[in-house]
């Protein structure tokens, strides 16, 4: 059966946290979400400008018709405005088994408070001793014990404070204290784990806390240990800022289906990068493009910023007695060359999204010329020194120079005519793998007069 999340929280009608990032976040980690509204909001990425309570008999209504048909294997709670919202929502939940993720949900990205003052107390001591985990950021964890929170020894004496109110566990979470890295702490049945991330400079922040309880909870359903469960929901939510939206004109919704679409269009580009090679390796044509540094066909997933996101051809394409052949299956991380130089391109046009690389010959930016492609170049003899020091620095460096060169507009063609020990080369532009193939093609037999095979 499904592992089973019901999440009782607020709804925000901008759609980046409250029950909307729950629902997102158990879809995409393979959980069927359900919901029990306890606020109706009117909100964006800028403001909260009206909250709207729902009757505490339609609240406690919603959570028993699911738990009674369809049953629940992880709870998370959210925001829960009022201490008559608490009240109920805990006299519902003391009869249910499954393990229970209270995100004390306090004030809003925007500053709006949503949870009253006089509420404060109710959660302390009706709901909190319920929960499973209990997962505050800083500024709640402060309010909750009672301590300011500066750095790690603050976060782990702030959890234990908590959990010494009833709770099982607490995670502190570090998004609002100062640090190289984010840090979480946890503390368990008197043992304490720190879970770190990279700090991600972004303003995509919206509902990172809905999304990282709902990830925990969605974990515990799937029967994780609590342990595994929070690694995996830090992972997932620094995921969702990185894939966040930049949207409205405050703090933009996290996107926690991010991740799950990066790996679907993984899946489409190695398979445009087959039927690519496969081509070349059909057509004999293209042993007259392969340089002696071989060759290699790269292709990114749209948004691309580092090399695991760019597939390529481990161990480049050769030449072998039968024709041009991959020398493995096409596969991630594979390129460096070809792949910086894409990633460089698509800096400047999101639609470019495949490069080749050929050998450098005047037939073929001839034929360029009379196929009326956009054709620019760079000199490798003017490479900055400081350029020249960086690891990798030379090819984004060039491919840039070109792009400046053709007034902002990538290529079809971007070509150099080589260096002191370094093979002259011809990099081709398009919007995948099979169209850059059908383009080095066509300038082939252009070049070098040869119709249809």
């Amino acid at each position: 059966m499904i592992p089973r999340a019901l999440t009782i929280a607020g709804s925000d009608s901008g759609g980046g946290a409250g029950i909307q990032a729950d629902l997102k976040t158990f879809a995409a980690l393979g959980v069927h979400g359900m919901s029990a509204i306890t606020s109706i909001t009117a909100q964006n990425t800028v403001e909260v400008t009206m909250v709207y309570d729902l009757p505490v008999e339609l609240i406690r209504e919603q959570i028993r018709v699911v738990v009674r048909d369809i049953g629940v294997d992880a709870i998370k709670t959210g925001m829960l405005h009022t201490s008559e919202i608490i009240g109920a929502v805990a006299s519902e939940l003391k009869g249910i088994g499954a393990p229970i993720v209270v995100d004390p949900v306090m004030i809003a990205k925007s500053g709006a408070r949503l949870l009253r003052e006089d509420a404060v107390k109710t959660l302390v001591e009706e709901l909190i001793p319920l929960a499973y985990i209990v997962t505050p950021n800083a500024l709640e964890a402060e309010a909750l014990s009672g301590i300011r929170i500066r750095d790690l020894e603050s976060q782990k004496r702030a959890a234990k404070i908590i959990s010494e109110r009833g709770a099982r566990g607490v995670v502190v979470k570090g998004g609002h204290v100062e640090g190289e890295k984010a840090a979480d702490v946890l503390y368990f049945e008197g043992e304490f784990r720190i879970y770190e991330a990279e700090r991600i400079e972004a303003r995509t922040t919206h509902g990172t806390g809905c999304t990282f309880a709902s990830a925990i909870a969605a974990e515990l359903a799937k029967r994780r240990g609590i342990f595994e469960a929070v690694e995996n929901a830090k992972r997932f939510v620094t995921d969702a800022i990185r894939y966040g939206f930049q949207v409205g004109a405050g703090s933009g919704p996290v996107n926690p289906v991010g991740r799950l679409l990066r790996d679907a269009e993984k899946f489409r580009v190695l398979e445009a990068m087959r039927e690519a090679v496969r081509r070349i390796e059909g057509s004999r044509l293209f042993m007259e493009a392969i340089p002696e540094c071989q060759m290699n066909l790269c292709m990114a997933i749209p948004g691309a910023r580092g090399l695991e996101e760019v597939a390529g051809v481990p161990g480049r394409i050769v030449r072998h007695p039968d024709g041009p052949r991959a020398s493995d299956h096409p596969w991630f991380s594979a390129s460096r060359h070809v792949a910086r130089a894409l990633l460089k391109a698509l800096e400047n046009d999101p639609e470019k999204r495949a490069a080749i690389n050929i050998r450098y010959d005047p037939r073929f930016i001839d034929a360029a010329r009379k196929l009326g492609w956009i054709i620019s170049h760079y000199d490798r003899r003017l490479e900055p020194e400081d350029v020249k020091r960086i690891e990798g620095g030379t090819i984004p460096w060039g491919v840039g120079e070109a792009i400046k060169r053709a007034g902002g507009r990538v290529p079809d063609i971007i070509y150099h005519e080589g260096d002191w020990g370094k093979e002259p080369m011809i990099l081709v532009f398009g919007r995948d793998a099979v169209e850059v193939v059908e383009k080095v093609e066509k300038l082939l037999r252009e070049a070098l007069g040869k119709g249809e095979e």
